[in-house]
C-alpha cells in the first residue's frame, strides 16, 4: 500500500527550497503554496530564514515531525537528509526530483538503493528520484508547470517521463481535459507505474475514483502485474489508454527461427494490451484525444451521424471512420429524413455527412440533433463539426450544443476547429465542463480505436486437454538445444497437434524400405527434406512430390551430401494452403503464441497475429479475422479454405504445450498445410532452455 503520508499528508517540508522561481526547489515550494494543501509547510535551505512567507530552517534536523517531504537539492545529499526525515522526523510520503541517481553512473545507483532500503525501513513511499513529481486533488507536490485542472473525475496520468507529462498536460488543457492525479515515476527506485495501478486497484470506489487513465512508459517492468491490475481496473468500469515507446530498438534481435524474428519487443507489448484491454496509442496527440473520448458516454455501436456546416472536415472523418471500421451509414431514404430537410436552408444534405451548409443556425442544429436521437434509431453516436469562417460569433450554437450534450442519451462528440476565430466562444465551452477536439481526423482515430480494442480477456480460461505427464516425461529427458525430431515428436503427438507421419532416415536402404511401406506412387507422392540445415528450402533441401523408387534413391544420394545434413525426413506429401504457429518465450512477458499466413511468405508478408498465452481456440479464431489474407484462408478463386476451427483449436493447444513445458523458448510450426479436412503441421522446431 501507498503511504497516506504521500496522498495526503497534514505537513510537508521543501528541502531545497528557494525565493527564485525558476529553481525546482522554488517553484515546487510556489506550485505548493498555491494548491488546495491546507496543512503546515515547512522550508529548509541553510542560507535563507525566510522563503516566500515560509519560515526556512537550516538543516532538517531542526525540523519538527513532518509527513511528507520534497526534496530538489543536490543527489551527494539526499540520503543522509532521507536518513534523518524517516528516522527522526516520522516522514513516510517522499518526492526526490533531483537527477544523479541510477540513470547516472553506479555510485548514483548506490545512493538510491541506500535511500529506498531507509524509506521501506519505516513504511514509506517514494515518487522518483529523477522526476518532476507528484500532484492530487490535496496538493501539488511538483516542480513543473502548468499545473491542470483538478477534478475527482479527471484523468489519473502515470508517466515515466516528467518533461513528456509536461508536454501531454499542455495539449490536454488546452482542449478541456482534466486530470485527478499525475504521478511522474522517475526512476521508479521504489513506486513504478505497476505499484501505481495496484493502488488504484485496490484503493478503487465506485462512487469516488475516476474511470481514466493515462500511461506513457518506456519500459514495462513488471508485465503479468500490470495485466492483472489493468484487467481488473477496466472490469471494474476504468478505461486505459497508454503509450509504450522504445519498441523497435529494443525489440531487434538476432534470432534462430521464425517466431524470434517476429517476436520483437512491441509486438509483445500489443499483445499485453490487447489481452489487458488498454488502448494502445502511439503519440502524444493520439493519447490524449483517447482520454478525452473515455470522458464521454460510451459508444455502444460503430454506426455514426457527421453533423456539419463544413463539407472537407466530415469528408475527411468519413473516411477515417470508414477506414477504421466504423459505419457512416447513408440517411438520404431514411423515413424520417424529408421531415428534417423541410427545416433546413435549401441545399442542405441528411444523406449522412448531414450537412446545413455554412450559413446554417443553432435552431437548425438542434432540429438535426434530435432527429439523431429519436428519429434516426439505427444510429449510434454523432460528430458535429462546428467552425466559423471568422464573420459572427458561434455561442449561440455552442451553447445549444451543450444543452443538447446534457440531454442527449447519445454520445455527441463536439469538433470546433476555429481555435483563432472564435477562441471566446470555445474557451467558454470548455469553461461549461466541455472538451474540444479541434481535429476531427485525430477524433476518429481515436474512437476507432476505442471501439476496437477488445475487453479484458478472462484471467483463467479453458484450455484443450492434453497429456501432461507425457509433455514432463519427454522435457526432463531432453538436453537445452533444438529437439530431435522424435522427441519433438511426442512433445506434439501428446499435446494433440496435428502433425504429418513421418520418418527420418540416414541409409539409403531405410528411404527405400519407407517408400515402399507407404506406396510411394501419383497417387500417394512422397516429400524428402534435409535434417540439419536451418532453412532447407535455400539449401535446396526439400523435394516434392517424389513418385518413383528410382527418385527416391537419386533424391536421397543428392540430400545427404548437403552441408549440416545428418539425415532425411520422408513423408507422404499433403495439400492446402500454408499457415502457421510459433511461440517464443520472454522472461518477462511469458509465452507469445504467434499465428498467420506460412511458408516462405512469412518472412516477406509477416502477416501473423500474436497474443500472450494462454489463448483460447475461440479467442484465436476471432484474432484470425484481423489478418490481412484472411480472405486467403477462407478460400478465394476457387482454391480450398482453411477448417478456421481446427486452425484456432491448434493455436490453442500449442498455447497449453508451452504452458505445460516452460522451458520451451522457441517452437515453430511451419508451415501447418489447412484445408478443409485437416490443419497438419508438416515442419516444426522446437528449442529447449531450461
Amino acid at each position: 500500500m501507498i503511504a497516506k503520508e504521500l496522498l495526503n499528508p497534514k505537513s510537508i517540508v521543501i528541502c531545497g527550497a528557494s525565493s527564485d522561481v525558476h529553481k525546482p526547489g522554488g517553484k515546487a515550494l510556489w506550485n505548493l503554496l498555491h494548491s488546495p494543501f491546507k496543512g503546515q509547510v515547512y522550508a529548509v535551505n541553510p542560507k535563507e530564514t525566510e522563503v516566500q512567507g515560509v519560515k526556512c530552517y537550516a538543516k532538517v534536523d531542526d525540523l519538527p515531525q513532518v509527513d511528507c517531504a520534497i526534496l530538489c537539492i543536490a543527489a551527494k545529499f539526499c540520503a543522509q537528509t532521507v536518513d534523518v526525515l524517516a528516522k527522526e522526523k516520522g516522514t513516510k510520503g517522499f518526492i526526490i526530483v533531483s537527477a544523479g541517481f541510477s540513470e547516472e553512473n553506479a555510485e548514483g545507483a548506490a545512493i538510491e538503493k541506500h535511500i529506498v532500503d531507509t524509506i521501506n525501513s519505516v513504511g514509506g513511499s517514494l515518487i522518483g528520484p529523477n522526476c518532476t513529481g507528484f500532484l492530487n486533488t490535496n496538493y501539488s507536490g511538483c516542480f513543473d508547470a502548468p499545473i491542470p485542472p483538478l477534478d475527482p473525475k479527471g484523468v489519473d496520468f502515470i508517466t515515466g517521463s516528467g518533461a513528456t507529462a509536461v508536454f501531454i498536460k499542455e495539449y490536454g488543457m488546452s482542449n478541456g481535459l482534466k486530470f485527478n492525479s499525475v504521478w511522474a515515476v522517475g526512476n521508479s527506485a521504489q513506486l513504478g507505474i505497476e505499484d501505481v495501478l495496484e493502488h488504484l486497484d485496490e484503493t478503487f470506489d465506485p462512487e469516488k475514483s475516476s474511470r481514466v487513465i493515462m500511461l506513457y512508459m518506456e519500459k514495462i517492468g513488471d508485465p503479468q502485474r500490470l495485466l492483472k491490475h489493468s484487467r481488473s481496473l477496466i472490469n471494474k468500469g476504468c478505461h486505459i489508454a497508454a503509450i509504450k515507446s522504445g519498441g523497435s530498438a529494443a525489440g531487434s534481435r538476432a534470432a534462430s527461427s521464425h517466431t524470434g524474428a517476429l517476436a520483437t519487443n512491441d509486438a509483445a507489448v500489443d499483445a499485453l494490451f490487447r489481452k489487458a484491454g488498454i488502448v494502445r496509442c502511439q503519440n502524444r496527440q493520439e493519447l490524449t484525444t483517447v482520454c478525452a473520448v473515455f470522458m464521454y458516454p460510451e459508444i455502444k455501436g460503430k454506426r455514426c451521424a457527421i453533423i456539419t456546416h463544413a463539407g472537407g472536415p466530415a469528408v475527411m472523418l468519413t473516411d477515417v471512420l470508414s477506414n477504421g471500421g466504423m459505419e457512416v451509414p447513408s440517411l438520404k431514404e431514411h423515413p424520417a429524413s424529408p421531415a428534417l430537410l423541410e427545416k433546413l436552408f435549401a441545399g442542405s444534405s441528411v444523406g449522412n455527412p448531414i450537412d446545413f451548409l455554412a450559413t446554417g443556425t443553432a435552431e437548425q442544429l438542434g432540429y438535426i440533433i434530435d432527429a439523431v436521437e429519436n428519429d434516426y434509431t439505427d444510429i449510434d453516436f454523432s460528430v458535429v463539426i462546428f467552425g466559423s469562417p471568422g464573420l459572427f460569433s458561434n455561442k449561440e450554437v455552442y451553447d445549444l450544443l451543450d444543452q443538447k450534450m446534457k440531454t442527449c442519451k447519445k454520445p455527441i462528440f463536439p469538433v470546433l476547429p476555429s481555435i483563432i476565430n472564435v477562441k471566446e466562444e470555445i474557451d467558454e465551452f470548455i469553461a461549461k465542463g466541455r472538451i474540444n477536439f479541434p481535429e476531427e481526423c485525430v477524433l476518429g482515430n481515436a474512437i476507432c480505436k476505442v471501439y476496437n480494442t477488445p475487453k479484458p480477456q478472462p484471467e483463467h480460461v479453458e484450455q484443450p486437454a492434453i497429456d501432461v505427464a507425457r509433455i514432463r516425461k519427454t522435457v526432463e529427458r531432453c538436453k537445452d538445444g533444438y529437439m530431435e525430431i522424435s522427441d519433438y515428436n511426442e512433445l506434439l503427438d501428446a499435446a494433440g497437434i496435428s502433425r504429418k507421419k513421418s520418418v527420418e532416415v540416414s541409409k539409403k536402404e531405410d528411404a527405400l524400405a519407407f517408400a515402399k511401406e507407404v506406396g510411394c506412387s501419383k497417387e500417394v507422392p512422397l516429400v524428402m527434406k534435409v535434417v540439419g540445415p536451418l532453412h532447407k528450402s535455400d539449401v535446396g533441401g526439400v523435394t516434392l512430390g517424389v513418385k518413383d523408387l528410382d527418385t527416391v534413391a537419386k533424391e536421397f544420394d543428392r540430400l545427404i551430401v548437403i552441408p549440416e545434413t545428418y539425415a532425411v525426413e520422408m513423408y507422404p506429401m499433403l495439400d492446402g494452403t500454408d499457415v502457421y504457429i510459433g511461440a517464443i518465450r520472454d522472461p518477462k512477458f511469458g509465452h507469445q503464441i504467434f499465428f498467420g499466413l506460412g511458408g516462405i511468405f512469412i518472412e516477406v508478408l509477416k502477416d501473423v497475429q500474436s497474443a500472450l498465452a494462454p489463448i483460447t481456440a475461440a479467442e484465436a479464431k476471432e484474432m484470425l479475422t484481423q489478418l490481412k489474407g484472411y480472405k486467403i484462408l477462407q478460400g478465394v478463386r476457387g482454391q480450398e479454405g482453411v477448417n478456421l476451427d481446427l486452425y484456432a483449436e491448434q493455436v490453442a493447444r500449442v498455447s497449453a504445450l508451452v504452458q505445460a513445458a516452460p522451458e520451451i523458448a522457441e517452437m515453430d510450426l511451419n508451415p501447418l498445410l489447412g484445408n478443409p479436412r485437416y490443419v497438419t503441421a508438416v515442419d516444426a522446431r522446437i528449442r529447449l532452455e531450461k
